[in-house]
């Protein structure tokens, strides 16, 4: 076990600093305080982040690091950090790690044992969870669904029957492909698509999957989407007598005796293999 007293040690510090997602008044003043007293900022985009640095007058050495170098980078971040220096992550916006570069470095930091700190600040999925008018707890954030078709059903039926709400990002020319793949295999279950948020064009669009894709291929920004989690199926106590009756009432409303067993099985949330054999056991 290691034990991390983060301000009661002498050893080199790693910040999680979080950036503002669209207002630049969430930054707040610790991240500003921390960016400037750190030795290095290591950054997803530098260029956007040296926006961010000039508009709060932070002059702090800043270099690369992102997801196309990041084991790199670790191993170099990891070196200024055995020699004693504090060094700050930051991405485009807000908390490193979410959806963001960061996860392999503090891994390898956390070995070492070096204070790896978080200083918080802002995170578009919480902020979509709590303005979404679903149920904020408990929840799952996933992130971006894989964007290959196969993957991306595969990964939805995964999370069917998870029921907890649901959070992604998506990217906006992905975002209609991405709810209808969403309505295909989770059902048309209540949603809501949040879209530049802290923005001056900030959106929620509150409704189901299928409203939300009437509209989607009109909406920009990036996006939150934030998906009613399964319905918890409460138990059925019913005999198999009880199940065949329903079976029975089935096919006189005209079902075959295949399509009226799978019926009752899924109304009842019961096998439908043992109900077939339970069936055919009464039919010889």
């Amino acid at each position: 076990m290691i034990r991390q007293k983060s301000f009661e040690n002498e050893s080199s510090c790693l910040y999680l600093v979080a950036t503002p997602i669209g207002n630049l008044s969430e930054m707040s003043p610790r991240a500003i305080e921390v960016l400037k007293s750190v030795d290095v900022i290591a950054a997803e985009d530098t260029r956007n982040t040296m926006k961010l640095l000039r508009a709060f007058e932070i002059k702090t050495h800043c270099i690369a690091h992102h997801s196309y170098n990041e084991t790199e980078s670790s191993e170099g971040i990891l070196n200024l950090l055995r020699i004693g220096k504090n060094v700050a992550i930051v991405t485009d916006a807000g908390y490193p790690l979410i959806s963001d570069p960061g996860q392999v470095l503090v891994q390898l930091a956390a070995k070492e044992g070096f204070n790896i700190i978080p200083i918080s600040g802002s995170n578009a999925a919480l902020a979509a969870l709590v303005a979404s008018g679903l149920c904020a707890q408990p929840f799952m954030f996933y992130g971006f669904l894989p964007v290959k078709e196969n993957d991306c059903l595969h990964k939805l039926e995964e999370l069917k029957k998870v029921p907890v709400t649901l959070i992604f990002y998506e990217a906006p020319h992905r975002i209609e492909k991405m709810l209808k793949r969403c309505l295909e295999v989770l059902g048309d279950r209540n949603a809501t698509l949040a879209r530049e948020l802290t923005k001056k064009h900030e959106e929620f669009l509150r409704g189901t999957l299928s409203e939300l894709i009437e509209v989607a291929s009109d909406l920009k920004g990036e996006m939150v989407v934030v998906v009613e989690g399964a319905k918890i199926e409460e138990e059925v106590n019913m005999s198999m007598d009880e199940l065949l009756e329903e079976v029975e009432h089935f096919i006189h409303e005209g079902y075959r005796v295949k399509e009226a067993i799978k019926e009752t099985a899924q109304k009842f949330n019961v096998s439908k293999n043992e109900l077939y054999a339970a069936y055919h056991q009464n039919h010889k």
